[in-house]
């Protein structure tokens, strides 16, 4: 990509961002007609209802809120009231060992499968009946088994990271070019420095694809996960927020959601772009 189409991309970034803050503090200034009611209802709603005000928060009480959260992110006031640097650190940390866990157990399986057509059609039905279910389908089992919320989560994290680094791997492999393996076979290069010689680099670009595939699957599980399972994480923030009604906090929770799952991506879209070479 250019340096033009960058500076470009970023301006027209820049501008559409602009336009959405605008019209979202448009809308939330706004009022509308406000039907008769009984006064000491009108006493309990306040004035968002007696004056008809949204009851959205703009980006101005979002921005400032924020603010509030960045100067004092791992404050611990009790189990209902930690900071939000605190719960992220409680996500990021569940996602880490569930995902690192699919990585140890996907990518040595996919290869095995990737390298053996046997292992690779008595393996595929077991695969095909795992693969579609939801990883909170998982979530009763592991409670009830495991007995603790937090590891059930991050076995929710493991089973849902495993199937695309497992996929991607098991395809990166069995679609090396033959002529690269054929010509390791007749430098007689051993099964072992072969794999790692001329099958691994070759699947690098697949197998990362996958890897990038599974963190973004794992991070939006773990908030879902964290929302049944309650405690703490940045899912649990967002669902007890709700039930104090603070629909500011819930925003700045679902940016800061996207902000560390599009790091996330990122970071293994790098590692992707290094291991991509032209032929």
């Amino acid at each position: 990509m250019s340096a033009s189409l960058r500076f470009r991309a970023a301006i027209v970034s820049v501008a559409i961002f602009l336009v959405f803050i605008g019209a979202w503090h448009l809308a939330t200034r706004s009022t509308g007609s406000v039907a008769a009611m009984n006064p000491e209802y009108a006493k309990l709603m306040g004035l968002n209802a007696t004056q008809g005000k949204s009851a959205m928060p703009g980006p101005l009480d979002v921005g400032a809120k924020l603010w509030e959260h960045i100067k004092q992110p791992f404050y611990d006031n009790g189990p209902n009231d930690k900071g939000l640097g605190i719960q992220l650190a409680y996500s990021i940390a569940r996602v880490a060992i569930g995902y690192l866990l699919a990585v140890a157990v996907a990518i040595p399986l996919g290869f095995l499968i990737g390298m053996s057509p046997l292992l690779s059609k008595a393996l595929d039905p077991f695969i095909q009946i795992l693969k579609p279910i939801s990883p909170l389908a998982w979530m009763p089992l592991a409670l009830y088994t495991i007995k603790d919320s937090s590891l059930s989560a991050i076995f929710v994290i493991f089973i849902c990271s495993v199937w695309p680094m497992l996929m991607n791997t098991a395809f990166g492999v069995s679609a090396v070019r033959k002529e690269w393996i054929n010509v390791a076979r007749t430098l007689e290069v051993g099964n072992v420095r072969r794999a790692f010689t001329v099958i691994l680099p070759a699947a690098a670009p697949t197998i990362l694809t996958g890897m990038r595939i599974s963190i973004g699957i794992a991070w939006l599980v773990i908030v879902a996960a964290e929302m049944l399972v309650g405690g703490t994480g940045i899912g649990y923030f967002v669902w007890n927020e709700w039930n104090n009604l603070s629909i500011t906090n819930v925003i700045i929770a679902i940016f800061v959601i996207g902000l560390v799952g599009m790091i996330l991506d990122q970071i293994l879209a790098r590692f992707t772009r290094m291991v991509t070479f032209p032929e």
